[in-house]
């Protein structure tokens, strides 16, 4: 699938706008998502069909052989979790929330990878509308009502969609309507230290410019987090290292957050079915 970005004059200045393009070897269907409230989740049904070839996986190689295969690889794990929770997820697209730092956005794409999903960054989307990130930040201290408008038209347009991994920036949990949109699937809060989002892929913490991001990344982490407690449910790098006694929160991998993620996904899509099942007349 591609995104086109141009935009378009409105009364408010020049807002981005982002033109979604059919997925490729698809037929176009028009996707109606559930709306859910706070204690459940809301489930996209698409009838698109992906045409993937995929390699024989590990669950393939069972069926095939008649033998038990062990994950040798702990991305092994994460696909065959990611399998097994596919049916019940029904296309629905998953919003990650939190701190922009690195391991949200490699997590991001491994789950995507895993699901056979698309991935999106919410906030690359905008910038490219804009013309790039000196165009973007001049938009945003020029006309920050535009801005926001320019955040709602990539949100709102991403959850029309099914089969994404989105990963949402700041500007989708600090207004109801945004907050709104993530309801179109299921939100996941990635919980991770201020000091090592700062860090990022840079062992240099100590320098000015990391102490500085880090003091940004504080700042938008007070304001945003209230709506980041919104989501569907919390990952932790703190409990993650915990639960795998882990001394050191670095030696987390995107691979175990993943696996986390989807864990919790299981859990949302059971209590979904059973909600359902219970509302069904006698």
């Amino acid at each position: 699938m591609e995104i086109s970005a141009s935009a378009s004059l409105t009364s408010s200045g020049l807002v981005p706008r982002l033109l979604p393009l059919p997925y490729p070897h698809a037929p176009t269907t028009s996707v109606k998502p559930l709306m859910s409230s706070s204690s459940s989740i809301g489930l996209i049904s698409s009838q698109r069909r992906i045409i993937i070839a995929p390699s024989l996986c590990l669950a393939d190689q069972s069926a095939f052989t008649g033998v038990s295969v062990v994950d040798s690889d702990p991305i092994d794990a994460v696909k065959r979790k990611a399998m097994d929770i596919s049916p019940a997820l029904k296309g629905a697209s998953i919003f990650l929330v939190g701190i922009n730092n690195s391991v949200k956005a490699n997590t991001g794409k491994l789950l995507a990878e895993a699901l056979r999903y698309y991935y999106f960054d919410s906030d690359n989307l905008i910038t490219e509308a804009a013309g790039g990130n000196v165009s973007a930040q001049a938009l945003k201290e020029a006309d920050e009502k535009a801005f926001q408008e320019s955040e709602t038209e990539v949100l709102k347009q991403l959850s029309s969609m099914g089969r994404l991994v989105v990963c949402a920036g700041d500007g989708a949990v600090q207004s109801l309507k945004n907050l709104s949109l993530l309801r179109h699937g299921i939100s996941i809060w990635i919980d991770v230290p201020l000091d090592i989002a700062a860090k990022g892929d840079d062992d240099s913490f100590n320098s000015e410019s990391s102490r500085e991001l880090f003091d940004t990344l504080k700042a938008s982490y007070e304001k945003s987090r209230k709506g980041y407690e919104t989501a569907d449910a919390s990952i932790s790098l703190d409990k993650i290292a915990t639960k795998l006694e882990f001394e050191d929160l670095e030696a987390v991998t995107s691979e175990d957050i993943a696996l986390e993620i989807l864990k919790e996904i299981e859990k949302l899509t059971r209590v979904k079915k059973m909600m359902e099942e219970a509302s069904r007349p006698f």
